[in-house]
This record gives structure tokens, sequence and C-alpha cells, in this order.
């Protein structure tokens, strides 16, 4: 293991990894946003938007990010529609992410008791409001650990965003190990990049997770 060639790589690390959580992050945000809508839709069974949802979902959770990526990059040019790789790895990540995040927040609207809508109807409250202020919340909190989970996953997918020539971690390693040959060290880095950005949301997640069972149990 050569030290001084990893100094001098870690510089294109550190703007690789910058430009992975960038990315990363906005594909989650819009992932979760996706996700609820979703599930709501699923849960309270909106007629034909509910078919559509449920297609989404299988269509995206049952196909690789890569094969998705591709269609969104060299695909809709093909119809007009051209977009930059940035966009394309937020736009393919949170369309994944939205698959599985819908799939969590579902199982956690499913998991409240039908007497809780009932007791909210009945204390005055809309059917709006019961939704917003007692259903979700609950939901959200059951959710927890998939949703942690899903994070993580979609962080990790991100090292393939390298097929569509973003510059992140994955391509940063590649293009190094093919241009110096410096194998090990480009490893190496490439392992204690992911996990500076994949401990810090497994731990925060695990805390999160003790802190919300604990509170269900009334301790």
């Amino acid at each position: 293991m050569n030290w001084e060639v990893i100094s001098q790589y870690l510089p294109l690390y550190q703007k690789a990894m910058w430009l992975t959580l960038r990315i990363g992050w906005m594909g989650i945000a819009f992932s979760i946003i996706i996700g609820l809508i979703c599930a709501l839709i699923v849960h309270y069974k909106i007629p034909v938007a509910r078919q559509t949802v449920k297609i989404y979902i299988e269509l995206f959770r049952n196909t690789p990010l890569l094969v998705q990526l591709f269609f969104i990059y060299f695909g809709l040019p093909k119809v007009g529609l051209s977009i930059s790789a940035d966009v394309c790895g937020v736009a393919g990540l949170a369309l994944l992410g939205g698959s599985y995040m819908a799939e969590a927040f579902r199982s956690g609207l499913e998991a409240i008791e039908p007497i809780q809508m009932e007791s909210a109807l009945s204390l005055g409250m809309t059917k709006k409001q019961a939704v917003l202020y007692v259903i979700l919340p609950q939901a959200v909190s059951i959710s927890v650990p998939a949703f942690v989970a899903n994070v993580i996953f979609l962080l990790k997918e991100t090292s393939v965003f390298s097929a569509i020539s973003l510059m992140d971690l994955m391509f940063t390693a590649k293009d190094l190990i093919g241009l110096y040959y410096k194998t090990a060290e480009c490893l190496f880095l490439l392992v204690v990049f992911y996990l500076i950005i994949l401990l810090p949301v497994s731990i925060l997640g695990t805390l999160l997770e003790r802190r919300l069972r604990y509170a269900g149990f009334g301790n």
C-alpha cells in the first residue's frame, strides 16, 4: 500500500464523494415524497391512480437501476427529451427509491388499527386532519426500520452512476485504476469513502429506531 499515492488521490475522492452525496440525498428526498404519495393512494384505494401506482411500484422494484438510468439517459433523447447526467441520476434514484419507500410507508399505514381513524373522526377531526395528525405520524414511526434500510440501499446504488459518466466515487476509482494501475490504493479509498457516507446513516438509524421503540413501550 503506497500512502503517498493515497494522499495524492485523496482530493479526487473528496470531490467525488460530495457529488455522490449531493445526487444521492436529492434522489432520496424525492423518493420519500413519491413513496409517501404512492403509499397513501394504494392504502386508501383511490380509483385508477391505485392501479397506476401498483404498476409503477412493480416495474421499478423489479428492474435494475442501471437499466432505468440507461432508459432515461439514452432512451429519452430518442423522443426529444434530453436531460443532463446529474438530473438523470437524481430522477433514476428518486423513481427507484419511491417504489421501495411506497412499500415501506404502506406497511406502516396498514399496521394502524382502523379504530384510530374512527376515534379521530369522533373527536371532530376531518378525514384530512386525522390522516395528517394521527395516522401518518404513527405510520412513519412504524416504517423507520424499513425507511433506514432503504436509505442505505439507495446510497449504495449510487455506485452505478459511473455508467452515465457521472464522476462519482466508483467512476473516480475505475478511472484512476485504468490510468495508473494502482488498484489496491484506489479500492482502499473507495471502501473508506463509502464507509464515511454509510456508517453515520447506519448509526443514526439504529439510534432513531431504539428511541422510537422505547417511546412505543412508554420508557
